[in-house]
């Protein structure tokens, strides 16, 4: 069975390829500002909204050209159907019925990538013409400031070069894994999920940095570089292969000094468990999204 491994791009030049964001939500948006920070240049970027004024907002915001579906009927289809990539980013309920919606305006070769949690490759493929490049991919939210982590999912079309393509789009603002569809639920459950999971313990740790008597501005800061500086400090580690996160920590705690005394405070509150409970929790809801609209259609 494979198992999961980061894409590296290439060292080539490719031809730019036209893009169409379909839907500028929170993961949608996360990619495309990852896109434009990585020097995409705007031109290249067509993008669609529900509203109109949502759609005035985006292009102010991004320098892109965004149209409203309120104003346009046939703006999905318009930006599909000059893009070489699309990125559906509506919400996972609605990304069978976008997909379907825009299958007859699709090139043939153009890849069609799903952001969207719980709908897999075979739901989407059924809803395109045969033989359409579709690739399912779990982002997470980082991407949007160059640090995010992304899954990718093949699908039976989509050759080693769409794949590369994509992941050469994403890889500039992420760490890109090529993974099987059995794995993206766990995927989900740790990177997908994860940023969530890490704002909570800042957050939290913030409020005991005021019940100690620290002003609120100072302990949200104190918390939020901390947790900043630790992620940093790990992945270089851990790309040297010098340490991984149990070898910090453990360098870390000195033998009964204030940060063992606080490890082991975790341990008898019952840290490692509850962790390990809301990483299945995610999971197994992405897998239960995935039935709950498999068995809609």
């Amino acid at each position: 069975m494979s198992t999961s491994t980061s894409t590296s791009t290439s060292t080539s030049s490719p031809p730019s390829p036209q893009i169409a964001m379909l839907g500028l939500g929170s993961m949608n948006g996360a990619i495309l500002a990852g896109l434009l920070d990585s020097a995409v240049n705007p031109e290249q970027v067509r993008a669609t909204t529900r509203s109109a004024a949502t759609a005035v907002q985006r292009a102010q915001q991004y320098g892109i050209t965004v149209h409203a579906e309120q104003d346009d009927a046939e703006a999905n289809r318009s930006a599909a159907g000059d893009a070489d990539v699309i990125f559906l980013g509506v919400k996972p309920h609605g990304i069978v019925a976008l997909a379907a919606e825009i299958a007859d305006a699709l090139k043939p070769g153009a890849v069609v990538v799903s952001v969207a949690a719980a709908i897999s490759v075979d739901m989407i493929e059924a809803a395109l013409p045969q033989g359409q490049p579709v690739i399912r991919s779990m982002p997470n939210t980082p991407l949007s400031v160059g640090l995010g982590v992304v899954g990718l999912v093949p699908g039976t079309h989509a050759s080693a070069q769409d794949t590369e393509t994509v992941a050469r789009l994403l890889g500039a603002s992420g760490a890109v894994h090529v993974i099987e569809e059995s794995q993206i639920d766990a995927l989900t459950g740790i990177s997908g999920s994860g940023p969530a999971y890490a704002f909570y313990l800042a957050e939290q740790m913030a409020e005991a940095g005021v019940q100690l008597g620290l002003d609120r501005a100072l302990a949200a800061d104190l918390a939020a570089q901390t947790i900043y500086g630790a992620g940093k400090m790990l992945v270089a580690h851990q790309a040297a292969g010098t340490a991984d996160a149990a070898g910090l920590r453990r360098a870390v705690c000195s033998p009964n000094g204030t940060t063992e005394r606080a490890i082991h405070a975790f341990d008898d509150h019952g840290l490692p468990a509850a962790v390990q409970a809301a990483v299945n929790a995610s999971a197994h809801r992405s897998a239960e999204i995935t039935d709950e609209l498999r068995s809609a259609d």
